[in-house]
């Protein structure tokens, strides 16, 4: 099949949903498809277009200023210039198939292309994309735009989402039953038995800082517990950062936690090849890709309690969890962590069995299923 794969952001632009747009597209041109990436391009050192391990990629410019965010208007941008570069791109490339990531905003553009063209395309969804995914960032946002939205879902050929709770959140939004497709990962890229806890345990978070996150309440949880031997390496950018090292300063970890940036994938990987425990405190999660990376490498899980973590922690098995508005319960679980090596040990040795089940290569086959199938489709649903 010739697939055109459509994001508004994609490595070393964005987040993780960027990553597992790349992740997948690289498998699917492993197993002989032909595959096309429409994304946008940020500064000027981008090319703009690029072949890179079996993918063509072409970067348009839509007014991206930051690697690590994007503003409504800057999306609003990309709409505009995505929709005549992927009518080209479909004249051009002849896709059978295209694949949307993220309802808001690639899903605009997308919809467009495909109602001109007569391409179906399979949509995506991740979670900030989705009404009620990210209540903290986008409520007032979707309470003007869920009405135009609505043509995005039910024009597609078919509906995924990452995780049973983004598939949920859609299901009561559009009154769609997606089907949940995880984000996956090279489980081949780490050792098959993860490195025992030494005495300093090594705890690492790495994403955008945004409220999202909750690392501001995080680190008061561990500020709790700082009479134990741990280090916290956080790794990301964001409107948050500035703020947040002022309040390690203020807490007293400022010798314990470190801010390292924004840094490769390849860079992450080291530091959880070397780390214990993965601090995620998020408000909101669709499925984290830095969390089903942290199984591969064999990271027992410290979270926040959320449907978007359900798919990756099992309680007591491969890592600990409180709900958000237990902070008492949250550093006990810490300190559980933290006081028990052999414990948390058993739970790196779960987390990386747990990994094999987001292999990225059989994630791979189950969308190339779901292509096939919309590649049928001379429409889009109604």
């Amino acid at each position: 099949m010739r697939i055109l794969e459509m994001n508004y952001e994609f490595p070393p632009v964005g987040g993780g949903g960027g990553k597992a747009t790349e992740d997948l597209a690289t498998e699917l041109s492993k197993l002989g498809h032909s595959i096309r990436v429409l994304t946008a391009r940020q500064g000027s050192n981008l090319p703009r277009l690029e072949t890179s391990a079996g993918l063509e990629v072409e970067r348009i410019f839509a007014f991206r200023r930051q690697r690590d965010r994007c503003s409504v208007w800057e999306m609003i941008g990309f709409i505009l210039m995505a929709v005549p570069a992927g009518l080209r791109t479909v004249r051009t490339f002849r896709p059978d198939a295209i694949h949307v990531h993220f309802a808001v905003p690639t899903g605009f553009a997308a919809w467009l292309v495909a109602t001109l063209s007569g391409t179906p395309y399979v949509l995506t969804a991740h979670l900030g994309d989705v009404p009620g995914g990210t209540p903290e960032q986008t409520d007032k946002f979707f309470r003007v735009i869920k009405p135009l939205t609505r043509p995005i879902w039910h024009g597609a050929a078919a509906v995924t989402a990452v995780s049973s709770f983004v598939a949920r959140l859609a299901r009561d939004a559009y009154g769609l039953e997606a089907i949940v497709i995880p984000n996956g990962v090279d489980i081949e890229k780490s050792p098959a038995v993860p490195r025992a806890p030494e005495r300093t345990v090594k705890l690492i978070f790495a994403g955008r800082m945004v409220a999202q996150k909750n690392l501001e309440w995080g680190l008061q949880r561990l500020a709790a517990v700082k009479d134990r031997n741990w280090t916290l390496d956080l790794f990301g950018d964001g409107p948050s950062k500035a703020a947040l090292e002022r309040h390690c300063a203020v807490l007293g970890l400022s010798d314990r936690v470190a801010f390292h940036g924004w840094v490769t994938p390849e860079e992450v990987d080291l530091a959880m090849s070397c780390s214990d425990i993965l601090f995620m405190p998020s408000l909101s999660e669709g499925l984290s890709l830095v969390a089903i990376n942290a199984l591969a490498h064999g990271l027992a899980l410290a979270c926040s309690r959320i449907d978007g973590f359900a798919d990756v922690l099992v309680e007591n098995e491969n890592g600990l969890s409180a709900p958000l508005d237990d902070p008492s319960g949250f550093e006990h679980a810490l300190a559980r962590l933290l006081d028990d090596r052999d414990q948390l040990f058993r739970m790196k040795l779960a987390s990386r069995a747990k990994a094999a089940a987001f292999d990225r290569r059989s994630i791979a086959a189950r969308y190339e299923q779901v292509l096939r199938s919309a590649a049928s489709h001379t429409h889009g649903r109604k």
